[in-house]
């Protein structure tokens, strides 16, 4: 049995420093931070004057003080579009990236050679804590490009020493067949890519044994425990979270480790976390589900101060079997964006995961389509039945009775667990289209 001296840490000063040394680190950060936005970002600096809180009260400051800081939301990266909230010259900014802008303006966010450096030590610590090593083969199906998410692992697997197999997503069959020749022990990608890759490789008669896959660092969507079970099961892989957003950074913000998987620790050196009620915005005591904010401490062109990110999570300083010292924060559960309110009941995508995944007849493919009838908004729920019950059945057509009976199950079960009433549709394997990114769990046709 390893003992915690024996965990192979990438940062073992860094990531075992003690609570006293890490706040009396962040402070320093912060008002460094603080300091360079309030000189060089005139839209937050108007808003801390605002606030009551200029030089003079940051030279002064706690960290208790933080809560009385202005929040920044991902409105204000649109509508200070392109460079508004950059705290840098261009002159000084060596990468852009930006999400897709599917909702309007894309978020941009820059990055100095110092901030490449301190993502890549991020990522760095957070490929260690999930069991990487430099002697790794590592296998990036993360996107490359504006996104941040395979940029930012491909940095710090070689920061690690490892080496990294940049696929990208997309060509899954050429990927598989990379999986096989190259050998890789470890996978980066989405959960919704993982499991294409597994259905991939069954259409294709790839046996499990021919490749050498034994961690998966899943991260960019949200996924539930029901999730990890199926990718534990079809992959034979441990499945680990990761955690990020371009506008905090990037992936590596936070991740679970390999041998505590009790939450996910956060580079507290780097990253400031708070969790707040959605509605008040109170700062919640530890242990409380609330919204996760996070103040950037060592980002030169974009630092955010207090930034919402829109997830529900908690924060726990309870010690881990890792020995790392850092604050873990709970898997998210939800992103308040994506809550539906369907007749009057409030969910979350993920809820519906959890139900249509703890049973055995359900595969982990589906669609949520929303749309509007007169006043009142629908829920049809597409979701395919497993080929295991396909083949019990004798083929989906022979199913008609099992079908009904299950399709009556589900209902129950998302009336009794949710108070939800939805139409659902069951559905052949591989009927609902596969992802090469993120998957598209929900299609709203109101807009």
């Amino acid at each position: 049995m390893n003992t915690k001296s024996d965990i192979y840490m990438w940062n073992r000063a860094a990531e075992t420093i003690s609570r006293a040394d890490l706040q009396e680190l962040q402070l320093a950060r912060l008002k460094k931070t603080l300091t360079d936005v309030y000189a060089s970002v005139p839209t937050i600096a108007r808003r801390m004057d605002d606030c009551g809180f200029g030089q003079k009260q940051i030279d002064g400051m706690s960290l208790q003080d933080l809560k009385h800081l202005p929040f920044t939301r991902k409105t204000d990266l649109r509508e200070n579009y392109p460079f508004g909230l950059f705290a840098r010259p261009m002159d000084d900014i060596v990468r852009l990236h930006a999400s897709s802008g599917t909702k309007g303006k894309p978020t941009v966010v820059g990055y100095t050679h110092k901030d490449i450096e301190t993502w890549a030590e991020a990522c760095a610590r957070s490929l260690a804590a999930a069991s990487a090593r430099p002697s790794d083969l590592i296998h990036n199906s993360y996107g490359y490009g504006l996104f941040t998410g395979g940029m930012g692992m491909h940095y710090g697997a070689e920061r690690l020493g490892a080496t990294v197999v940049p696929a990208s997503g997309g060509r899954t069959q050429q990927q598989i067949m990379l999986l096989q020749d190259f050998g890789s022990r470890i996978l980066l990608s989405t959960p919704s890519y993982a499991l294409n890759m597994a259905y991939t490789m069954a259409e294709m008669g790839v046996a499990r044994d021919s490749i050498k896959l034994e961690v998966g660092i899943f991260g960019a969507e949200p996924w539930t425990e029901e999730m990890r079970q199926q990718l534990e099961n079809v992959l034979q892989i441990k499945a680990l979270d990761i955690y990020g957003l371009s506008e905090v950074m990037g992936p590596g913000v936070s991740i679970e480790c390999y041998h505590g998987r009790q939450g996910l620790h956060i580079w507290e050196d780097f990253f400031l976390p708070e969790i707040i009620d959605p509605v008040s915005g109170e700062v919640l005591p530890e242990g409380s589900e609330g919204e996760l904010v996070f103040t950037s401490l060592q980002k030169e062109a974009i630092p955010v101060i207090r930034y919402r990110t829109g997830d529900l999570s908690t924060l726990t300083s309870e010690p881990c079997p890792c020995g790392r010292t850092m604050r873990r924060m709970a898997r998210v559960r939800a992103r308040l964006d994506d809550m539906l309110i369907i007749r009057g009941v409030n969910l979350y995508p993920s809820e519906i995961e959890k139900c249509l995944l703890s049973l055995e007849e359900i595969a982990p493919h589906y669609q949520l389509v929303v749309d509007r009838q007169k006043a009142l908004d629908t829920l049809d729920i597409h979701v395919e039945v497993t080929e295991a019950m396909i083949q019990k059945w004798g083929c989906f057509e022979d199913g008609e009775m099992h079908l009904k009976a299950l399709s009556g199950e589900i209902k129950k079960l998302l009336k009794d667990s949710l108070g939800l009433t939805a139409s659902l549709v069951l559905m052949k394997p591989g009927s609902i289209p596969r992802s090469e990114g993120k998957a598209v769990r929900v299609v709203d046709k109101r807009k």
